[in-house]
């Protein structure tokens, strides 16, 4: 079916197009448009995510010098910088929010099944947490952040399980990580784990609540008032597991409820580390093991900052900047799809670095990665002069 199509080209055919049309639709991204549609737009920049494109103006080159291509990428003829930068400028960044959400969505019921923790639940285990992308002052004064520096925050709900993002906002810099608890919908009987940086105990009696569990590290000065200690096993690190409620009157009209204090000693780091749950039922261990996993989201940061397009800006606005982000959040996404759907063993990483180089070769993207193909492209990677350059 694939047979004479270029990889970019079967890339994309793993999003819906009658999916996209209904996000352009909604915020009638093509109206008045004669040529280049917002699915054009979402190619080029696509594009420049899959290639490791620097900058606006790398990713026009290089369509440029390919412009033969371009029709059978879907294209058409090509592009200015100009066009591309004022589609990212005026064009709602909410459809390419929305297209992002419907890919996660087919991600999640692709990887139900998978999970990545030691600890075996049915329940979905979800960290949540926020990362600063710095920017400059002089270029984005519209996200202040301090007095010397711009910056945007992006806030992400990772499913542990999986590694697929099942929320994402992003804000300016200066918004605070817990105001993203009135945003986030708390499903029964999962785990969402924290840092201390979202201790508001009104705001986790919410989650209490919804019948969903939450695991967060105390603050120093947190006050308590101990009810009920249980029987440890110090040799497994658990110091204590103990019953209470909280001390001071204001915030115990906040959560009037009892919680679960449990201190840990984690050897590996030579550190003491102090856990509140409103889960009674689940083994100390296991609580400081699931609480060991929100590394993950760590990773997550980590991955698309360095792997996707996210830390240079192609565009100046409000509306540019998130319009790329959402766009690189839909390739990573897109791409675990893929990764489940061809059922390929090779890492994300290691798909992203493949199809970077082989975007315009006509070889059916499973084939890619069979033990041949990744030898050829070995030496290719590492012999040829890259064209893009």
């Amino acid at each position: 079916m694939n047979q004479g199509k270029y990889v970019f080209s079967q890339l994309m055919s793993f999003v819906s197009h009658n999916d996209f049309i209904a996000c352009v639709q909604r915020y009638n991204g093509d109206y008045k448009v004669k040529d280049f549609s917002c699915w054009k737009q979402f190619l080029c920049m696509a594009f420049g995510q899959l290639t490791h494109r620097e900058s606006l103006s790398d990713t026009m080159l290089c369509l440029s010098r390919l412009e033969g291509k371009l029709y059978h990428l879907g294209i058409g003829k090509a592009v200015s910088k100009s066009t591309l930068s004022i589609a990212n400028e005026k064009r709602d960044w909410r459809i390419y929010a929305d297209l992002a959400q419907l890919l996660i969505v087919a991600a999640k019921h692709l990887y139900a099944e998978d999970s990545a923790l030691e600890v075996h639940l049915k329940e979905n285990v979800f960290a949540l947490d926020a990362t600063v992308i710095d920017l400059c002052l002089s270029v984005f004064p519209w996200a202040t952040f301090r007095s010397t520096k711009s910056a945007v925050k992006l806030h992400t709900l990772l499913n542990l399980k999986n590694a697929i993002p099942e929320f994402i906002a992003i804000t300016p810099a200066s918004v605070h990580e817990v105001n993203l608890l009135d945003e986030v919908f708390f499903e029964a009987n999962s785990f969402y784990i924290m840092d201390r940086g979202y201790v508001d105990f009104e705001r986790l009696y919410r989650i209490h609540s919804a019948n969903a569990f939450f695991i967060i590290r105390a603050k120093n000065n947190f006050q308590f008032e101990r009810i009920y200690s249980h029987p440890v096993d110090k040799t497994t690190g658990v110091r204590c597991n103990q019953t209470i409620r909280l001390k001071n009157y204001a915030v115990s009209k906040d959560y009037p409820a009892h919680l679960r204090r449990i201190k840990f000693y984690d050897a590996e780091r030579n550190k003491h580390l102090v856990f509140l749950t409103n889960n009674f039922n689940m083994k100390s261990t296991d609580i400081a093991q699931l609480y060991k996993h929100r590394w993950m989201i760590e990773i997550f940061f980590k991955w698309i900052k360095q792997h996707l397009k996210i830390k240079s800006f192609w565009g100046n606005s409000p509306n540019a900047v998130k319009t790329q982000i959402w766009i690189a959040i839909s390739v990573y996404v897109l791409i675990a799809i893929i990764k489940k759907q061809l059922a390929i063993k090779q890492s994300l990483y290691e798909m992203l670095q493949i199809f970077s180089i082989t975007v315009f070769e006509k070889i059916p993207v499973n084939q890619l990665f069979n033990n041949t193909s990744l030898q050829n492209f070995k030496e290719l990677n590492r012999n040829q002069l890259n064209i893009f350059e």
